[in-house]
């Protein structure tokens, strides 16, 4: 498959000016080549005639910047904006330029993780909401384990969410901590009662692995059922060694859980609208954005339903979702990597998407260290988008330090991904390929 021109010349033909005063950007690519994986992949060449079968490209009406999976890290995720030519930069102050006055900014999940601090990132989305930026947060799976682990303090104890704190709550004690350093107060402390019985709060109680066998025999299967209860033991020991990593006391720890629900799922909470404005999925023309991935009943939903009637489904079903939710169709589009123990996508919701119009997923949730990849899953078109921008990811799989890319969506049927960690921008103009 070849490029019916050549398109090797300067970014700047399809890119705005990236204003960068700091020059925190030096290393992002400033020439364009074909992606590589449209030019040798015969699969994606399969996807791209099927798009054609179906009507062809519908693109939107105006760009796209979709940035992914920043996992708490505001300075990877604003240098990304940046690196799209959407904002301007000054100190903490942040401005929208004219090209980021017209663009679509989705934010692909993830936004919260294990740090350098998810504070600074909502804080940073804030910023970005206020100076009028047209930003769409989709759910991401780290996203929705915060949701479930603090809902599942609340209220009554119930066999099926109990112990979804300790379950999903390990990774959300960095995130914890800051809440306690910012906005726990002494006498938050105070009101909660002894060390141990908050620790017995956080916990399942001990006859839980039966109680939940039979509460949840009619939404789970056998065997999701013993493997939840057979690993409890060993993620209680795991939590135990976190918590004490984390510094915190357990009262401390629930002290901040409970903060939580007051910031973010209140009313009047501080961020309460992160969660009241995320949605699961969003689509622009031909191309839905999703975290994750697809199934074959969320398919048939998409088309027969349409986006906004999934993402209405999705805020019903995650206010007080248990692990029937979890393991479902719908929490599937923020936790699908197409495994064998995943929500099915066969040709039978690959056809409903084409016939639909749709025919192209961007995602994240799989991240990649050479920039965005372009590939075909079950026979659809995917663009993974999750470039590692958080400086964790970073140094565990030995990148070295911030990231920076997002992936360029334009009416006129370009589409760009910009990465610091590959030296040319990627070019992908389906309907100018033979």
């Amino acid at each position: 498959m070849d490029y019916a021109t050549d398109h090797r010349q300067p970014v700047s033909r399809l890119l705005p000016p990236v204003f960068d005063a700091e020059a925190l950007l030096g290393d992002l690519p400033r020439e364009i080549q074909p992606w590589p994986e449209a030019v040798s992949q015969p699969q994606i060449s399969a996807c791209l005639a099927r798009v054609r079968e179906h009507g062809g490209w519908n693109w939107p009406d105006r760009p796209v910047i979709f940035v992914s999976d920043p996992h708490a890290d505001a300075e990877g995720f604003l240098r990304s904006l940046s690196a799209a030519g959407v904002i301007r930069r000054n100190g903490l102050q942040i401005a929208l330029t004219s090209f980021g006055r017209k663009a679509r900014i989705v934010l692909g999940g993830d936004a919260l993780d294990k740090g350098p601090s998810n504070l600074a990132l909502l804080d940073a989305l804030a910023a970005l909401r206020e100076a009028g930026a047209d930003l769409h947060i989709l759910a991401g799976n780290h996203d929705l384990r915060m949701r479930m682990a603090i809902a599942a303090l609340r209220g009554p104890r119930d066999a099926l969410t109990e112990h979804l704190f300790v379950r999903m709550g390990r990774k959300i004690l960095p995130a914890l901590r800051e809440v306690l350093c910012r906005f726990v107060t002494p006498s938050d402390i105070a009101a909660l009662p002894t060390e141990d019985a908050c620790r017995a709060a956080l916990m399942p109680g001990p006859d839980w692995p039966q109680r939940f066998g039979q509460a949840a025999r009619h939404e789970l299967r056998a065997t999701v059922i013993a493997k939840e209860t057979g690993k409890l033991n060993e993620k209680l020991l795991k939590f135990d060694r976190e918590c004490a990593r984390s510094g915190m006391s357990y009262r401390q720890i629930l002290a901040s859980a409970l903060k939580c629900h007051e910031i973010f799922f209140e009313p009047s909470g501080i961020y309460a609208w992160f969660y009241d404005h995320m949605d699961v999925v969003a689509r622009a023309g031909s191309i839905l954005f999703v975290h994750a991935g697809l199934c074959d009943d969320m398919c048939e939903m998409l088309v027969g339903q349409g986006a906004e009637a999934v993402n209405a489904r999705y805020r019903s079903e995650a206010e007080r979702a248990s692990l029937g939710f979890y393991f479902g169709p719908v929490a599937n589009l923020v936790r699908t990597k197409y495994r064998a123990s995943d929500c099915e996508l066969t040709d039978r919701g690959v056809t409903a998407l084409h016939g639909g119009g749709i025919h192209m997923v961007v995602q994240g949730h799989v991240n990649n260290h050479q920039g965005q990849r372009l590939l075909a899953k079950r026979g659809l078109l995917h663009l993974e988008g999750d470039v590692t921008l958080d400086r964790a990811s970073r140094r565990s799989e030995g990148l070295d330090g911030i990231g920076a890319g997002a992936t360029l969506i334009f009416p006129s049927g370009d589409v760009i991904g910009l990465s610091r960690d590959y030296p040319w921008a990627k070019h992908f103009a389906p309907e100018r390929m033979t």
